[in-house]
């Protein structure tokens, strides 16, 4: 089979990185047409820089990256340094990127990409807020039904909320983007919490990024090394998730993964649960489903594959 064409829409984010690492070093399962940035764990500025960072890491200068949006659609953007530190990518030492940014908007290339391209072709792999899609999807409604697949990280029903007590950041931040994708009645994949918290960094994995002995390796290891504390002051677990490679590793291998096709809506208005994702787990609501939700993920399975693909820069 061909390589599944995707476009990557990205906060990076440590666990972005990640992501972004595993998709490049997957050719002959994915065919990356465009990185584009939004606001998220950090600023768009540094989203966009990050990006290119990872580019330029994995050797493929040839991969555009677009800046989109720069603030959610109707909210002051809510951002993560706490979780990330300041960079976005805080722990190994990083040179600025000198491959260029594209000009044009990340929401002109995902219309125009959806555009040009045969309709149920392209998959969007959504990292981070969903700003950029909803707002593709609101100034082309009509391109909704062109996408083949959204798979996108975010959202929670058992672990719940790691913002506020109720919602997952990445939905948090716009819920209205949010929104519109899951009203959009495309075929969805959800990796929320209740997933990605089973894809633990342990120390043994980290060291095992190391052993690689490679640049991408050390970088790898430095970032999640930094990444892990938060989760193991907060959670106390044994090591950070890598929430966003679930996404590119449900691409490659579906099967590692556990989930059931449920109702889930956004919730938008309310002061507590903000952003929550309202899974319909035990289907008692009577709404028809529209996404796939993740419940579980083979860690060790997981992290073979990727040691196994980062292995090759």
């Amino acid at each position: 089979m061909a390589p599944r064409k995707i476009i990557i829409d990205t906060d990076p984010g440590q666990d972005d990185a990640v992501a972004i690492l595993l998709a490049l070093a997957s050719p002959e399962d994915l065919d990356v047409l465009g990185i584009t940035a939004v606001a998220g764990n950090v600023p768009l500025a540094l989203t966009a820089k990050n990006t290119r960072i990872v580019c330029e890491l994995a050797d493929r200068i040839d991969v555009p990256v677009f800046a989109g949006c720069e603030a959610p659609i109707s909210r002051k953007l809510v951002t993560a340094e706490h979780v990330h530190g300041k960079s976005g990518l805080d722990g190994p030492q990083m040179t600025d990127p000198t491959m260029p940014l594209q000009q044009q908007h990340a929401v002109d290339f995902i219309i125009e990409t959806l555009e040009a391209e045969p309709a149920n072709t392209i998959t969007l792999c959504a990292l981070g807020p969903l700003t950029n899609i909803g707002v593709a999807f609101q100034r082309a409604p009509h391109l909704m039904e062109k996408v083949q697949q959204i798979v996108l990280m975010g959202g929670a029903y058992f672990e719940v909320g790691n913002i506020t007590p109720s919602a997952e950041f990445n939905i948090y931040v716009d819920p209205e983007a949010a929104d519109i994708v899951f009203k959009s009645g495309i075929d969805i994949v959800v990796i929320p919490l209740d997933a990605t918290h089973g894809a633990l960094a342990t120390q043994p994995r980290v060291d095992a990024f190391a052993a690689l002995g490679s640049r991408v390796g050390t970088m790898v290891a430095e970032w999640t090394s930094f990444f892990e504390r938060f989760d193991k002051e907060k959670y106390g677990s044994a090591g950070a998730p890598l929430h966003d490679p679930c996404v590119i590793a449900y691409l490659i291998d579906p099967d590692m993964f556990d989930g059931r096709f449920i109702n889930v809506e956004i919730e938008t208005t309310s002061e507590l649960t903000l952003g929550m994702t309202v899974a319909d787990w035990w289907r008692v609501s009577g709404r028809p489903a529209n996404a796939t939700f993740i419940g579980s993920v083979q860690s060790d399975r997981f992290f073979d594959l990727l040691i196994d693909r980062l292995a090759r820069f």
